[in-house]
């Protein structure tokens, strides 16, 4: 039977492949920006560098503040690249979002698994690149290599993982192939690239992307629904019958656009402590930032590994502040071996 031998989530913003010389490129998207949930409420720049004034973030969006936290992050980056390559999973599923990326308004699942036999991830076009927001386009890097290309799929363990989760009473959406989104590509969604470039290091293995809608509502699952998830995920694989090595890996989050240090470091506290009931009952308001909800797809990997009894190790936590309104991005990076 297979096992899962490794577990792991990670932050994916841009400011992990941007120079600290770049991060105020978003810093005047930020400023143009009205809606910046902070703590379940929206707010505009001024008014949440007002709320948070007394915070002093401008010392902690320093240009040797952000040096340091760059050079942290990419230092957590390597880490758990190392650990990757240390478990040498057979095939990996990978927990993301897509963000308007190949859903469109005509129909946007709550959950969907793919189970096709190859994964695209197509290179950009100079018309696409130059339409992105300041600040966003540099970081494909991260995401895409030069020219694209194509990865194996796992559609035997997609396959199987979809039955068990229907069976469970989880309606899935099923992919074969990638629809065509609203800017133009069938792509696979960036969550997934910057696993495959920065934490398998473009050798991809034959993996399953699982979709969770956690930017778009109103069908938007809770915190408790993915927990509930990953624990139907483990025991899914726990019943397929390849003796193949299992990687569970979430890509996003943490809180952004406005950084919340005290969420953050609960969220991590609590998954340390295996502290299900804690989790549970985050109010969903705090969900409300599209950024700040990819933490989702991390209780999904949570659930799973609490459901087999693995502790989790914190890499570390970095909050990536780029400007006095605490705009940014909080890295964290976190895995469970067993």
């Amino acid at each position: 039977m297979a096992t899962i031998t490794l577990g792991m989530a990670t932050a994916h913003g841009p400011q992990i492949t941007l120079t600290p010389d770049l991060w105020d490129l978003r810093v005047e998207a930020d400023r143009q920006n009205p809606d910046h949930w902070f703590r379940g409420k929206r707010y505009n720049f001024d008014d949440l560098a007002a709320l948070r004034r007394s915070e002093n973030l401008g010392e902690k969006a320093s240009p040797a503040a952000k040096q340091k936290h760059y050079e942290r992050c990419n230092a957590a980056v390597a880490e758990m690249r190392r650990v990757y390559a240390e478990a040498k999973p057979d095939a990996a599923i990978i927990f993301g979002n897509d963000q308007a990326e190949i859903f469109t308004d005509a129909n946007i699942p709550a959950l969907a698994v793919y189970w096709g036999e190859t994964i695209a991830n197509i290179a950009k076009t100079p018309e696409r690149l130059a339409k992105m927001g300041k600040g966003i386009a540099p970081a494909e890097a991260s995401y895409c290599p030069p020219g694209g290309a194509v990865y194996p799929g796992s559609p035997d363990l997609g396959r199987h993982l979809i039955e068990h989760l229907v069976a469970g009473n989880f309606d899935v959406a099923q992919l074969q192939t990638f629809p065509v989104g609203p800017r133009g590509s069938n792509s696979v969604p960036h969550a997934y690239g910057f696993i495959y470039r920065r934490i398998m290091n473009d050798d991809v293995i034959p993996n399953v992307p699982v979709l969770i809608n956690t930017h778009n509502p109103p069908n938007r699952p809770s915190a408790g629904r993915c927990i509930d998830l990953g624990r139907a995920m483990a025991k899914a694989v726990a019943s397929w019958r390849p003796a193949a090595k299992i990687a569970l890996i979430a890509s996003g989050g943490m809180t952004h656009f406005a950084i919340d240090e005290s969420f953050d470091r609960m969220l991590l506290d609590a998954m340390a402590a295996d502290d299900d009931a804690r989790l549970r009952q985050i109010d969903e308001s705090l969900f409300a930032s599209g950024g700040t909800s990819e933490i989702k797809s991390w209780m999904a990997v949570y659930g799973a590994m609490s459901e087999i009894g693995a502790r989790m190790t914190l890499v570390d936590y970095v909050p990536c502040y780029r400007s006095e309104a605490g705009t940014g991005n909080a890295m964290g990076f976190i895995y469970w071996r067993t």
